[in-house]
């Protein structure tokens, strides 16, 4: 009795070894036919899924500190500001005078004199009066002139309020400083001065 209780445990024994090895060759069979497929097992694709996960989390992170980072300040706003506070310099230049205009000033005024001592000219006040108050006032024009068109291009794309402010001023300063040279130039201010007439060989107390 006790050798045929072992024998049927031993057969029982090699019948669940067989039964195991069946399932693990099915269950082998079954990964190597859904890797031909191009399909993957339900855990092997968590496990694909798990790396792109943290770089998603990674690149999130990465954006929300380059936006929290302070934006760097543009070379172009640094040039925009230097350009209006030029063009407010030019401005006023115009309207107090400038070095350039007081040189050719006094350039005219010699050359006038040496016109005078060699007969070239005739009139006096014109030659040495008149011709370096309008060189002084050209000058002038030139530097409002050049107020304008410098913060003209400042003002062409959007800017800072600050510069944009400056860049008006100088508009402003540089209209004036046109309006000024103008009456200069032309003699709208003041007429040219001129030589009193003399009375001839028969008037009285000659």
């Amino acid at each position: 009795m006790d050798t045929t209780k072992t024998e049927e445990r031993t057969d029982d024994t090699k019948a669940d070894e067989a039964k195991a090895a069946t399932g693990t060759t099915e269950a082998d069979g079954t990964s190597e036919a859904a890797e031909k497929d191009g399909k993957t097992p339900s855990g092997a694709a968590a496990d694909a899924d798990a790396p792109h996960t943290a770089d998603a989390d990674d690149v999130d992170g990465e954006e929300a500190g380059d936006a929290d980072a302070p934006p760097a300040a543009p070379a172009a706003s640094v040039a925009s500001g230097a350009g209006a506070v030029a063009a407010a310099g030019l401005g006023l230049a115009s309207l107090t005078g400038t070095w350039a205009g007081t040189v050719l000033a006094e350039r005219q005024t010699l050359l006038g004199q040496i016109k005078l001592q060699t007969g070239k000219a005739t009139d006096q006040i014109g030659t040495v009066y008149g011709a370096p108050w309008h060189t002084h006032a050209l000058v002038n024009g030139i530097f409002a002139l050049l107020a304008i068109v410098v913060a003209g291009l400042v003002l062409t794309w959007p800017r800072p309020t600050w510069v944009r402010a400056v860049a008006w001023g100088g508009i402003a300063l540089g209209v004036v400083g046109i309006i000024v040279s103008a009456g200069m130039y032309f003699d709208l201010f003041a007429s040219m001065p001129t030589l009193p007439k003399t009375g001839g060989a028969g008037t009285p107390g000659s």
